[in-house]
């Protein structure tokens, strides 16, 4: 392991912002599981979540745009946290946190209407067949994230991939569940502003869009799901 690394990890270690719980804490449940707001933050305001979150850029604009909000962004690469710590804790966030885990174990992290609304944003679409339940719309995942959500909260995906796009698409429609927003290229099917769709160009985004790739988006939610997925499976 690189020397940076190491020294990120380290920081990461004495940063307030980053949570980073052993695989068995968080299998288990971490004690901040249903009290983000007053243990991490200190106040009573909702949360909203980014998974996959990378280097934290949509974690940490969200934050500066809605600080009555808390913001936490998730995923499993320490060095890739540690951007977006450090730069929440440079500009003095109080608002934003970062937690190190793996998605899988996210209903072990957050209570039950814990959270408000949640932003995927250009996930692996494991496009393999066999990868199928890797896949973060997968409906073992939406099942997850359903627990976590308040009544009405929403699920926003924004990928490269025009593949998981259709695929998440067409899940939320089987389970007759609401989409509010579907579009296959937001560029050119929606009208430039100063949205956060368009003034957040991640590091990955950034790399598709010189390749000319579309980016797309979809905004959906999940109330429901149980009784959906429970009909779907005994109609085989």
């Amino acid at each position: 392991m690189s020397k940076d690394k190491l020294r990120k990890f380290r920081e990461n270690e004495e940063m307030y912002n980053v949570v980073q719980p052993t695989t068995e804490e968080a299998i288990n449940g971490l004690d901040l599981k249903k009290h983000w707001a007053t243990k991490q933050f200190g106040n009573n305001k909702g949360i909203i979540l980014e998974l996959g979150c990378g280097k934290g850029e949509y974690t940490l604009e969200m934050a500066r745009r809605n600080p009555e909000k808390n913001h936490v962004g998730v995923d499993i690469k320490g060095a890739r946290l540690w951007r977006g710590a450090k730069s929440a804790t440079e500009e003095g966030l109080e608002n934003v946190a970062f937690l190190r885990t793996r998605i899988d174990f996210i209903e072990n992290c957050f209570g039950e209407n814990e959270v408000e609304e949640i932003w995927i944003t250009f996930p692996d679409p494991q496009i393999k067949y066999k990868r199928a339940k890797h896949r973060l719309t997968h409906p073992e995942y939406l099942l997850k994230y359903a627990k976590l959500l308040q009544s009405g909260g929403t699920v926003n995906l924004k990928c490269d991939s025009e593949y998981l796009h259709g695929y998440t698409h067409g899940i939320i429609q089987m389970l007759g569940l609401e989409v509010e927003e579907s579009y296959h290229d937001i560029y050119s099917q929606i009208q430039p502003n100063e949205g956060i769709l368009f003034d957040v160009i991640t590091h990955y985004e950034s790399i598709w869009l010189e390749h000319g790739k579309a980016i797309t988006y979809l905004r959906f939610k999940l109330d429901g799901i149980e009784e959906a997925m429970k009909h779907w499976k005994s109609n085989g």
